[in-house]
C-alpha cells in the first residue's frame, strides 16, 4: 500500500533516538552475549568458556544472573522436554529442556531457537510432573542496560566540519495542495545519480522539472521485467519486448532508416523488437547467458529466445504441440492452498501458540508438511447452526513438531476465549502457478520448469510439473528432468537450484554414485526412442540390443496403434502389440532348478553387446494364427522403446548408452 507525504519544507538533518551499545546479557563467567535492540534469540549450540550452551539457565552454572525467579519444589526427578512455554513479551519459538535433581530444577536449556525475547521478559514453564509448590518462572535479566540517547545526524552522504548552518533548509520543488497517487503500469522512471567520486547521492531525487519518465505502449500490458544490456534497457511487457535507448536518441532518415546520436535524456525512445511476443505474467522464466535471453510467453504457448537476430520461438523446434498443451495448464490466477484441522485437532491455545494434534491435521490434496510459515490462519465456529469464518490476526511464523502435537507459532497474540476446542482451523496460502527458468552453466543449457502447482504446496509430484532442457548447440530440446526448483542459477561454473529454502548443487562429482538423485530422492534415468526402418512395411520385431554399460533394462516395447476396430462392446478400439519387460543383465540372473546352471531371464552378453529376445504380451487380434507368449516378437510399422537404469546395478553410478538396435523381418500378414 502506497503512502503520500505532503512536504512544504525540508532540511538536511535527521534527529534520531538510538542506544549507545547493543544490549548485553552478562554471563556468570564474564562473557557477554551481544543482542540486538529488538530482542535476542534463545539459541542453542554456541559454547562459551565454562558454559555448555548459550543461555543455558542453570543454578549450578549460573548462565544468566538471578534468572530463575521461582521454581517451587517437589518435582519428579528426570529430564523433561516438549514443555509448555508462556512468555510475558513477544518472544516465540523457544523449546526448553528441564532437568530435575533432588526435586528441584537443576538446569534449563534452550534446545530449539526462539526469537523476539527481550530483557525483562518472563517465561513460565508448565508440564513438569510431581507435586510442585509453585510454577517455574524465568526472568531474562541484563546487568548493564544502556538507555537511549539522542543524536543529530546529517542525512547527506558527505558533510563537512563547521560548514555554514541552515535554518529550515531548501524549499521543496512543488507543494501539491491535493496530492494524488497514480499507478502507471507501463511507465519507467529514473532518479538522480550517485557520484562515488564526490559522494553526492541523488538517487532519492525525482525532479518534477525534468522529463524523467518514459512510457511503453499500454496496449501491450504491464512492464514485468527490465534488463540492462550495453547501452540499452530491454523492457519486457506482457505482450511485447522492446528496448529503451539509454543516453541516446534515434533519428529517422528520409529513406526510412534509423541512426542513433547522443542525447541529454537518460531514457530515449522505446523501440519494439519485431514479433508479437511478450513475457506474459511470468518474469521468473527469464534467464540470460552471453547475448542470449530466454523467457516464456504463456499466452502464446511459446518459449522465446532473444538474441542478436531478434526474437526466435525455440519451442517450435519439435515441441510445438507439447508447449501448446502444457502452457495452457499454467493459470495466471492465484489459488488458496489449504491445510485443515478437524474439530478435535485443538490441544491447547496459549497465545501466540496453537497446539494441534498432528493426526487431526488434514491436507487438501498435498502433503501435510506444507503447513509452512507465512500461511494465514482462520477458524470456523458454529453459532446457532451457522458457520462463522474468522481470520486470526497475523500469520504462521514457526512450526515445531513435539511428539504427537504440532505447535503453530503465530505472529500475533490469540485470545483463547475467542477460540473453542471445537474450532475447525484452516491455514491458507495464496500462490500462483509458475514458469521457472534458469541457465545451466555446466551444460550450457536453458532449463525451464512448468509448474501447475507452486513448489511450496506439493512434494515434487511428477503430475504437478514438467522440467525440461533446451540445448543451444543443437537447437533442440534434449531432456526431461525430475527436479522441481523454486529458483535456478549458475555461479562460477556450477549450477544451483533451490527448493523449500534449501540450496542444491548439481553435477556434484565429489560424492560417488550420486547420479539421478535430486533433493535426496533417487529417480532412474530413462531414454525413449523409436525403431522405424522401412516405414511402409509391416514388420515383426524379434530382438533388441544395445551397446553401453551394464544396468539398462527395457521398461516397455510397444508397436504403433492400429486403426480403430469395432470391439465386442460396440465401441471402436485401438490396438497395439506389446512385449514383456526385459530385465537388465544382472537383475535377470537366476539358477535353473533342473540343471543348476546360471541363466539369464533378460539381457545376455553377446560379442560385447547386450541382446534379448522379445516375448509378446499382446492380446489376441482377429485372424491371428498364434498369439500371446507363443509369438516371438511383435508386429507393427514402428515400435516405441523405453529403457531405464535398474535399481541394483551400481545405483547412482555411471550408465552409458552408445547405440541401440533391433532385428526384424517383414510380416506375412498373420
Amino acid at each position: 500500500m502506497g503512502a503520500v507525504i505532503e512536504v512544504d519544507w525540508f532540511n538536511t538533518y535527521l534527529l534520531k533516538k538510538v542506544i549507545d551499545n547493543d544490549l548485553q546479557v552478562e554471563l556468570a563467567t564474564g562473557q557477554d552475549f551481544i543482542t540486538p535492540r529488538d530482542g535476542f534469540a534463545l539459541s542453542p549450540g554456541v559454547a562459551y568458556p565454562g558454559q555448555a550452551t548459550v543461555l543455558s539457565i542453570s543454578k549450578l552454572l549460573g548462565a544468566l544472573t538471578d534468572s530463575i525467579t521461582s521454581q517451587g519444589s517437589g518435582y519428579t526427578n528426570g529430564e523433561y522436554n516438549s514443555l509448555t512455554i508462556i512468555t510475558s513479551g513477544d518472544g516465540v519459538g523457544v523449546v526448553l529442556s528441564v532437568v530435575v535433581n533432588g526435586g528441584i530444577i537443576d538446569n534449563i536449556t534452550a534446545t530449539v531457537s526462539g526469537r523476539g525475547y527481550a530483557v525483562g521478559d518472563t517465561i513460565t514453564i508448565t508440564g513438569i510432573t510431581g507435586n510442585p509448590t509453585g510454577a517455574v518462572v524465568v526472568t531474562l535479566v541484563n546487568s548493564d542496560f544502556n538507555d537511549f540517547s539522542w543524536y543529530i545526524e546529517e542525512s547527506r552522504i558527505r558533510g563537512g566540519y563547521n560548514n555554514p548552518s541552515t535554518d529550515k533548509g531548501v524549499k521543496a520543488f512543488i507543494n501539491e495542495p491535493e496530492p494524488q497517487q497514480q499507478h502507471r503500469f507501463n511507465t519507467l522512471i529514473y532518479s538522480g545519480v550517485y557520484n562515488s567520486r564526490t559522494g553526492i547521492n541523488e538517487t532519492n531525487v525525482f525532479s518534477v522539472s525534468d522529463d524523467l519518465t518514459r512510457s511503453a505502449d499500454p496496449q501491450n500490458g504491464s512492464i514485468q521485467k527490465t534488463y540492462a544490456e550495453d547501452t540499452n534497457l530491454i523492457v519486457f511487457q506482457e505482450d511485447k519486448v522492446s528496448r529503451a535507448l539509454i543516453d541516446k536518441d534515434t533519428i529517422y532518415t528520409t529513406e526510412g532508416g534509423t541512426q542513433t546520436q547522443a542525447g541529454n535524456k537518460v531514457l530515449g525512445q522505446i523501440v519494439p523488437y519485431k514479433g508479437e511476443y511478450g513475457i506474459s505474467n511470468n518474469p521468473e522464466s527469464f534467464a540470460v547467458y552471453g547475448y542470449r535471453k530466454y523467457f516464456a510467453d504463456r499466452d502464446r504457448s511459446a518459449i522465446i529466445r532473444l538474441s542478436n537476430d531478434g526474437l526466435t520461438e525455440v519451442s517450435s523446434y519439435g515441441m510445438t504441440d507439447y508447449f501448446r498443451d502444457e502452457l495452457s495448464l499454467i493459470l495466471n490466477s492465484t489459488a488458496d492452498y489449504v491445510v485443515n484441522g478437524t474439530s478435535s485437532a485443538v490441544v491447547a491455545i496459549e497465545s501466540p501458540i496453537i497446539t494441534l494434534l498432528t493426526s487431526s491435521i488434514l491436507a487438501d490434496g498435498y502433503e501435510l508438511s506444507n503447513l509452512t510459515p507465512g500461511m494465514l490462519c482462520s477458524f470456523i465456529t458454529v453459532v446457532g447452526g451457522n458457520n462463522t469464518n474468522n481470520i486470526v490476526p497475523g500469520y504462521v511464523t514457526q512450526l515445531v513438531v513435539s511428539g504427537n502435537n504440532t505447535l503453530v507459532y503465530m505472529s500475533s497474540n490469540i485470545s483463547s476465549t475467542q477460540i473453542a476446542s471445537s474450532t475447525l482451523f484452516r491455514f491458507t496460502s495464496p500462490l500462483k502457478p509458475r514458469i521457472v527458468g534458469g541457465w545451466d552453466i555446466h551444460n550450457k543449457n536453458y532449463v525451464v520448469s512448468l509448474q501447475k502447482t507452486p513448489t511450496q504446496v506439493d512434494n515434487l509430484k511428477s503430475s504437478s510439473y514438467k522440467t525440461l532442457t533446451f540445448d543451444e548447440s543443437i537447437n533442440g530440446w534434449v531432456s526431461f528432468t525430475t527436479y522441481k526448483p523454486e529458483m535456478m542459477g549458475s555461479l562460477k561454473n556450477n549450477f544451483y537450484t533451490f527448493t523449500k529454502s534449501d540450496l542444491y548443487e548439481h553435477y556434484d562429482e565429489t560424492t560417488t554414485n550420486n547420479r539421478g538423485i535430486y533433493y535426496g530422492v533417487y529417480s532412474p534415468s530413462t531414454v525413449t526412442f523409436v525403431f522405424n526402418p522401412s516405414p511402409s512395411t509391416v514388420k515383426v520385431f524379434k530382438t533388441v540390443e544395445y551397446e553401453g554399460s551394464n544396468g539398462w533394462e527395457v521398461e516397455s516395447y510397444v508397436s504403433g496403434f492400429t486403426e480403430p476396430n469395432l470391439g465386442p462392446s460396440g465401441t471402436y478400439l485401438n490396438t497395439q502389440d506389446t512385449t514383456n519387460s526385459i530385465y537388465s543383465y544382472d537383475e535377470g540372473l537366476y539358477t535353473d532348478s533342473v540343471t543348476g546352471q546360471p541363466q539369464r531371464a533378460g539381457f545376455y552378453r553377446k560379442e560385447d553387446r547386450y541382446v534379448a529376445n522379445l516375448v509378446s504380451s499382446s492380446v489376441a487380434t482377429p485372424n491371428e494364427v498364434r498369439f500371446g507368449p507363443d509369438i516371438t516378437g511383435i508386429k507393427g510399422y514402428f515400435a516405441t522403446v523405453k529403457v531405464k537404469t535398474d535399481v541394483t546395478t551400481q545405483q547412482g553410478g555411471t550408465k552409458e548408452l552408445w547405440a541401440v538396435g533391433t532385428e526384424y523381418v517383414p510380416s506375412t500378414g498373420y
